[in-house]
C-alpha cells in the first residue's frame, strides 16, 4: 500500500472498483495529450487496498513520507459522473483540501504543480461553483 509514496510522480489513485470500463476510460483520459500536446505526468495505482479510501486516510498515508505536494484520485464520483471530474488532494499547504478537475485538464494541475509554476490554491480558487476545475476563466 505505501509504494504509492516512492512514486517518482504524483500519483492517480483508483479508491473505487465498482466499474472497470469507467476505470479504463479514466486511466486512458489521464494518460492523453492535450490538444497543445501537453500530458499528465502521473503514475497511475490501482491497487484494492486503497477501495474507498478516504481524504482523510489519503492525507495521514502521505504524512508518512510522500515527496510530492498533491495526489489524484478516482473516486465513486469519478466513476459514476459522465464527465469523470478526477478529485485533487492537497498534501502540503492545506492537507486535505480539494477540488475536482476534468480529465483533459489534469496536465495543467500536474505540470504546474510539480514546477512550482503555481499554486494548488490558484486551481482550487478557480474551480467552477461545483468544485470542478474546466480551465481559467477567459473573461
Amino acid at each position: 500500500m505505501q509504494r504509492w509514496l516512492d512514486a517518482d510522480n504524483p500519483v492517480l489513485l483508483r479508491t473505487d472498483f465498482s466499474d472497470e470500463a469507467a476505470w479504463a476510460s479514466i486511466y486512458k483520459a489521464a494518460q492523453s495529450l492535450s490538444d497543445e500536446e501537453f500530458q499528465a505526468n502521473i503514475d497511475c495505482v490501482s491497487d484494492r487496498s486503497f477501495d474507498g479510501l478516504a481524504v482523510e486516510q489519503l492525507v495521514a498515508l502521505a504524512r508518512n513520507g510522500s515527496k510530492h505536494s498533491f495526489a489524484f484520485m478516482a473516486d465513486r464520483i469519478t466513476v459514476t459522473d459522465p464527465e469523470r471530474p478526477i478529485l485533487v488532494v492537497d498534501l502540503s499547504q492545506v492537507p486535505g483540501r480539494t477540488f475536482r478537475v476534468i480529465p483533459s485538464l489534469m496536465w495543467s494541475v500536474e505540470n504546474n504543480l510539480s514546477l512550482a509554476n503555481m499554486d494548488y490554491s490558484e486551481f482550487a480558487n478557480n474551480a467552477d461553483p461545483d468544485g470542478v476545475f474546466r480551465g481559467f476563466s477567459k473573461a
